[in-house]
Order: C-alpha cells, then structure tokens, then sequence
C-alpha cells in the first residue's frame, strides 16, 4: 500500500472511486429510454441492420417510417454501445432472436440486464469517471488548490444527479462528462503552444456529444467558440485546428454510417418518425421558447428542481464570480453553455422528462456548475465557512447515494419524488439496483453494505495520498 503514499495516486483513486461507484449500480432495462438504444444495438451487433421491428410493442419509445420500427433518439449511445453488445454475443453465444419478447419474461430480463450493466458500466460510467478527472485537473491548475479540485469533482459525479444518470444509457451523463472532457483538453492543450493531441481529444469529445444528443450541437458551440479564442496568435494553431476537425469527423462518419445502414439517406432523423408524442410535432422537435415558469421549477421546483437533488450547486452562482477573477473567458464560456442548457430545457414540450428524478434535460449543465465550486473553495478563508460547504456537499452526496441505488428514473405521478419513492418508500425497504442483488443473489442490504466497504476504502485511500501531497509540499 506505500504506493499510496505516492500524490500521483490521487487521480487514479479518484477514477476508480467514481467509476465503482456509478458501475455498482443500475437501471431498469425495460425502461422505455434504455431499452430502445439497447433494441437497437442488438440489431446491428446480432443482425446486421438497424430496425428493431420484433421489439417494437417492449417499448414506447421509437420511430416509425414505412413498416418499419427504428430508435427514435439521435444513435450516439447506440453506436456506442454496439461493440459490446457484440462483444457479449460471441461471449456467452446468446443472441436475443430465440428470446420470449414480452416485458420481464425471464430469460430476456437476465439478456438485456447483462448488456444494459456491460454498455453503462464502459459508456456512461467510464466517461463520468473519465470527467471527474478532468475537472479535478482543470480545477486544480486553476485554483492550484488540490482540495478546492477534490471538493469539484466530488460534489460533480458522486453530489449530483450525474451519478445516477450514468447508471442509464440515457444520453445526458455522458454529453456532461463529453464536454467535460472537451473543456479540459482545450485548456490543457492552449497553454503557450498548441496541442494537436488534446485537439483531437477536444474535437472528438464534442462531435460524439452531438452523436448522444442533437441539441449538444448548441452548447458545444459555445465550447468551440471559446476554444478557437484560445487558440488565436499561437504556434501550430492551423495544425491543432485540423485535428479538432478530424475528431469530430470520428462521430460525423458514425452517424452517416447509420442513416445510410438504417434509412438509406444522410437526411433523415429518427425524431422525424416518433410515435406517440404529439408535443414532438411543435417548433423544432418539441422545442419551442423558453419560459420562466418552467425555468423555476427545473431549477427550485419540488417536482424536478435541481436544487433539491444536488443541493450543494446552489453555492455556484457565487463560484462563477470567483472564477471570473481567475479566468473571465472561461467564466463566460460555463456561463453561456449553463444558460443554453437551461433555456433549451425550458424551451422543450416535455420539459419534465416525463419519468426522472431532477430535470434531466439539464444533467450537460452540471459540470460547468461544478467547476465553479472549485474557486469557491478556494476562497473560503474561514474554517466554519469550509465546515458548511464539507457538510453540504456530504449531503448532496447522501441523497444522491439514494438515488443512484434506487430510482433516478421516479414515476412523474409523485409530487416530491426525492422524499417519496425515494427516501420514504424505496430505500427503507432496501429497493436497490445492484450488481450483487441482480447478478449474484445476495439481499440489496448486504450489496449496499459491501458498495460502502469499497467506497470507504478508496475514500480513505483518497485521503491518504492527499495527506501525502501535503506532506510533499512542505518538505
């Protein structure tokens, strides 16, 4: 364990406690949102093609053009999570075309619930992780404080819905951490000479977030924008420039893949054949302008507002200010990507997300008002002041405990969801989904218990490598 003496343990321990943490738990594979993208990897892994035709009455979620039944979200997550499904297949030799099709008949519960924990765990989870160590280094080159970077990052994956959405193969995880990632390789890749291997990070990281989700496009913009500001008057800007273009050209070439596969022409989305929303058929796809009282409640609404479940962000607003002091492009850059979000959120038909714990629509705005809590942290000079935000950030990191464990996606029936399924219902009866209770048998007390003994133990291991960097400093 002397390795853990090592400061440069830090990120690792980090990675590995966000990573075990979003990959010791899941969601529902029938859930309409997972199970469509799933549907439709399996096609393409197990048959060759990209409709979901013998799937179609499993969910309500999909397309329809001519006879024939396909995803109705943008295919990001499905591309994604393609070569597992395949992967699984050649594996265990079980393909779905023999399997009973009808909602929690056994034998497909077991085959989808295994692909659903496989595609999450190395998808969603894998690319939280991945931003959780980005922001901490983002943070910290900007604080240079490595407890404000810790503070960060912690109250980002494990104190925020995030932690439960990355559970899902829904799509808004992964386009938070994708910018994430994008955000820091910009910064990381503009500090005196250009980079072309973080370009190439940063333009991949943002074309496949459009891949996940459409409307990425609009925030991502904003990245991009900020990232060529960043990039004027310095050595081999051309050159870095041509390879954020080559990476997005990875998710560009992906999508063109599967609308030739699917539909046979490049001018087709799937949100052109959706079934059964009529709200889709306003403005654009369901958006429309934005409204204020729709704005309140995603944001301080007991149904969905983000406050609730992620208490600890309502010090952001006050970080960003902070920030500004440190680095005002970067400040307005978050600040205009968190708006957009929040506006494009308030603009859409089905605002609430219909089944969710917390505004989904508004999960990609969540790191940027993470990051602002770094120089928060930073500039709390008083103990008592620190103690606070330690307490309101253990908090955010309790209920999101709960959530995670049990339902990020909570019935749209419940006026208060965070109280009730969640903490009144569901977790005193110990309604947890995780890999020991779904896969092994053991009761959900004895996994939760064991998921608490591994965490404390990273958690410990944490600290001791941040004790280590203390210790380095003053030598």
């Amino acid at each position: 364990m002397g390795w853990l003496a090592d400061r440069r343990s830090v990120p690792w321990l980090l990675f590995a406690l966000v990573w075990q943490s979003c990959g010791w738990f899941g969601s529902w594979e029938f859930n309409p949102n997972n199970s469509t993208r799933l549907f439709a990897a399996i096609s393409l892994a197990e048959q060759g093609d990209a409709t979901i035709d013998e799937f179609a009455a499993l969910t309500i979620d999909k397309a329809q053009f001519g006879p024939h039944t396909y995803l109705d979200k943008a295919p990001g997550m499905t591309l994604l999570a393609t070569p597992i499904v395949a992967g699984a297949f050649v594996a265990t030799g079980e393909g779905a075309r023999q399997l009973e099709k009808r909602i929690e008949a056994p034998d497909l519960t077991r085959y989808l619930r295994l692909r659903l924990r496989l595609a999450t765990v190395f998808i969603s989870g894998l690319l939280t992780a991945l931003a959780a160590v980005a922001l901490w280094s983002l943070a910290r080159g900007l604080t240079g404080s490595d407890d404000a970077a810790l503070f960060a990052a912690l109250a980002y994956a494990l104190g925020t819905p995030v932690w439960g959405w990355s559970t899902t193969l829904f799509g808004h995880a992964p386009v938070a951490a994708l910018w994430m990632i994008a955000i820091w390789a910009v910064w990381r890749g503009t500090r005196g000479r250009a980079s072309s291997r973080h370009a190439l990070i940063a333009g991949a990281a943002l074309g496949w977030a459009v891949a996940i989700e459409y409307q990425a496009v609009l925030g991502g913009s904003v990245i991009g924008l900020w990232a060529l500001w960043r990039l004027r008057g310095q050595i081999g800007a051309g050159r870095a420039a041509a390879w954020a273009v080559a990476g997005g050209a990875t998710a560009g070439l992906a999508l063109i893949g599967y609308n030739l596969l699917a539909f046979g022409t490049l001018f087709r989305l799937g949100y052109q054949g959706v079934v059964g929303f009529d709200g889709m058929q306003q403005g654009l796809f369901g958006l429309t302008t934005p409204k204020l009282d729709v704005l309140m409640e995603i944001l301080f609404g007991l149904r969905r507002g983000l406050f609730w479940v992620a208490p600890v962000l309502v010090l952001a607003p006050v970080g960003l200010l902070r920030l500004a002091r440190i680095d005002r492009t970067m400040a307005l850059m978050l600040t205009a990507v968190i708006a957009v979000v929040l506006l494009v959120n308030a603009s859409y038909f089905y605002w609430d997300g219909g089944f969710s714990t917390g505004p989904r629509h508004s999960v990609p705005a969540i790191p940027m008002l993470a990051l602002a809590l770094a120089p928060l942290w930073a500039g709390l000079e008083r103990a008592r002041a620190r103690i606070a935000a330690v307490v309101l950030v253990t908090l955010s990191i309790a209920i999101n405990l709960a959530i995670a464990a049990t339902e990020i996606v909570a019935p749209e029936s419940y006026r208060f969801p965070l109280w009730r399924p969640i903490l009144a219902e569901d977790w005193p009866r110990g309604l947890f989904r995780d890999v020991p209770g779904e896969f092994w048998g053991w009761s959900h007390w004895t996994g939760l218990t064991a998921y608490l003994l591994l965490a404390g133990v990273l958690a410990a291991a944490l600290a001791e490598a941040r004790r280590a960097q203390l210790v380095d400093a003053r030598v």
